[in-house]
């Protein structure tokens, strides 16, 4: 296994990540018990995952199954998605942050977690009050290192400035959605990470089975798969005309090229420098199998040219093209009569 230096912490974290956001929904417990079985012997050493992942199943999955092994493993959760219908059970709330952190080592059995993220942005946060929540965490002992998750690179270069303002650790490591058909971070999230020495470790390097190559363009979805389920998520990002046939095109090149497609994807993601790790989410034990030959797979100035033809460097696969989950406000129309 290939370990690499998470961001300016010493912290060394395998090249693989083993996501577990679908444990405790789609993954029972028998086939998540061999997941980690197989990640471990592989030597994984990196797991992920968050509080909202079926209102906390899968940390609580997890918790029983760390039981025992729990110094074996880089464990990194989140929070700051929804966890409840009340007004406040989500977001960065001091008095939210500190009940949930308590909440989610319950779930994982466990007296800190090795790295707690800030699951999302959300516009017009003020971002003192989260970081000094985070503060009083570290001091705690209850996480050891902090990250952030779908946040711009503007709001990581100010959370960097605000962290030494007040004289407490900077974040450590970024997780975007970064893969060959979005690759929207490569304009600032990437840079910015790259400037402050943050580890990024980015989620679904396969587009969220996309880069599977098991959707065909023009045709219905198979029963069972994420979009077949109509998964509001990868129904409203990459289950789109223009990634599908982009995949296609992909599969037959990585096939010639002695891979499979969702390997060739999470190696071209694990040859940009500024990646620590990448995070692989099965549903199954074979779709994890799967990942892990990735690590062998060599990408060439062929294969760099092949993608850059396809998605143009910084952009998304269908030009124009905006996740409506983290809609654009850089241009908001004045009201009328507004001098």
């Amino acid at each position: 296994m290939t370990y690499r230096t998470l961001g300016r912490s010493p912290l060394k974290v395998s090249a693989l990540c083993l996501g577990t956001m679908m444990f405790g929904d789609q993954t029972g417990r028998e086939e998540a018990a061999a997941i980690l079985a197989d990640a471990r012997e592989r030597g994984i050493n990196f797991i992920d995952t968050a509080d909202v992942y079926t209102r906390g199943a899968s940390e609580s999955m997890l918790g029983e199954l760390l039981a025992g092994q729990r110094e074996h493993w880089v464990l990194a959760t989140k929070l700051g998605n929804a966890m409840g219908d009340g007004p406040n059970q989500a977001g960065y709330s001091r008095s939210w942050m500190l009940r949930e952190i308590d909440a989610s080592l319950a779930r994982l059995r466990t007296d800190h977690v090795d790295i707690l993220y800030l699951h999302r942005d959300y516009n017009g946060t003020d971002l003192e009050e989260p970081l000094r929540a985070l503060d009083a965490m570290l001091r705690a002992g209850k996480i050891r290192y902090w990250g952030v998750s779908n946040f711009r690179g503007w709001r990581i270069a100010e959370m960097v400035r605000i962290a030494a303002q007040l004289g407490m650790p900077a974040p450590v490591v970024c997780q975007p959605y970064y893969n060959l058909l979005n690759r929207q971070p490569e304009v600032e999230v990437l840079p910015a990470c790259a400037h402050y020495r943050i580890g990024v470790v980015p989620y679904s390097p396969i587009a969220r089975g996309v880069l599977t190559g098991k959707y065909a363009p023009g045709q219905a979805p198979a029963e069972g798969t994420r979009a077949g389920r109509a998964d509001r998520r990868i129904m409203e990002t990459e289950f789109r005309e223009d990634s599908l046939r982009i995949a296609q095109r992909l599969q037959a090149h990585a096939q010639a090229k002695g891979c499979t497609l969702a390997q060739f994807a999470t190696a071209w993601v694990l040859a940009n420098p500024a990646v620590s790790a990448v995070i692989a989410g099965p549903r199954t034990l074979a779709q994890w199998q799967d990942y892990a030959p990735a690590l062998e797979v060599h990408i060439t100035d062929e294969d760099e040219a092949l993608v850059d033809s396809l998605v143009a460097p910084g952009h998304p696969s269908t030009p124009g093209y905006n996740d409506p989950a983290y809609p654009l406000n850089g241009r908001v129309r004045a009201a009328a009569g507004t001098p």
